[in-house]
């Protein structure tokens, strides 16, 4: 008894070294700046000076007094309606064309990913220049049918949707996910649902979509939660212009945090974010009993 004690008291400890880098890791860079960001967010803090305590006044302010807290809010719900949609049924377009079994798929699959694994700044670079209102390849190819281009970048109308079309390009990312989900569908379900008769739309409804739906509800949370904290783009292509078309909510906390050393209505701007992105995925989690289906027959 005592034997298997000291073996069971072993693994233990050999199970938390295992996990102890993790945790200090998650202690150090993780925890540790938001507690710190979260007790900042009751202070006015520009770096030059100590620390004050004001309470919820940051928290006042950006509710009653800030319409670019607003106007970032406003510009990335509108993004992430845009792009989440896009990204959830186009990946599940790629994924279904690279699941073809025909000569040669994996390259394909591998020039479809490529595009999701190149540095954030020097995509963007290239997306510029594609649509530059003179030199860019967008407004040569639009111009060979009479079509006037627009000025993608530095018209307010137009910037938000330039930087959708923009990240249409990385979908891949995505697609190798549902991908992985296409390949755990036994196929068996489809050799009896050809056996009943059913035909290629008719398998796809009730078989692909209802077994590929937690792989939907994957590809959902991670979607809206990388879409509330995009900044790349919009920083290296417009920097939030013209006249604050672009200012995604991310972009406005840097500008207060590393602009106007305003560390205190930051670290309020950030906490308002994880609440909003936390409450959001809530929401989703929650829904997801209705309509994600499971292998084992639950939903």
């Amino acid at each position: 008894m005592a034997a298997s004690h000291s073996i069971k008291r072993r693994e233990t400890v050999a199970f938390y070294l295992c996990i102890s880098p993790w945790i200090i890791g998650f202690l150090l860079f993780v925890l540790g700046p938001m507690l710190a960001s979260l007790w900042m967010s009751f202070h006015r803090w520009d770096l030059l000076r100590d620390p004050r305590f004001i309470g919820l006044a940051n928290y006042q302010r950006l509710f009653r007094e800030d319409p670019l807290f607003w106007q970032s809010l406003r510009v990335t719900l509108t993004y992430t309606l845009l792009y989440v949609p896009t990204e959830l049924i186009g990946g599940l377009v790629l994924a279904l064309l690279m699941n073809q079994r025909v000569r040669g798929i994996s390259i394909f699959r591998t020039i479809f990913y490529l595009p999701s694994v190149l540095a954030g700044v020097a995509f963007v670079v290239v997306w510029m220049w594609l649509l530059h209102p003179e030199a860019g390849l967008v407004n040569a190819f639009l111009g060979l049918f009479g079509i006037p281009g627009p000025r993608w970048l530095t018209d307010p109308h137009t910037a938000l949707y330039a930087l959708w079309l923009m990240s249409i390009w990385g979908l891949g990312r995505t697609a190798i996910i549902y991908l992985a989900g296409l390949k755990d569908i036994p196929l068996a379900l489809y050799e009896a649902a050809a056996i009943d008769g059913a035909g290629q739309g008719r398998s796809f409804l009730s078989i692909t979509l209802p077994m590929l739906t937690p792989t939907i509800f994957f590809n959902l949370v991670l979607s809206i939660i990388s879409t509330f904290q995009t900044f790349t783009s919009a920083f290296v292509a417009t920097n939030g212009g013209p006249l604050d078309s672009t200012l995604f909510y991310v972009l406005y906390i840097y500008r207060n945090a590393f602009q106007t050393f305003q560390m205190g209505y930051a670290s309020a701007l950030a906490w308002v974010l994880f609440v909003i992105i936390l409450l959001l995925t809530l929401l989703v989690v929650r829904s997801a009993r209705s309509w994600v289906y499971y292998g084992g027959g639950s939903e």
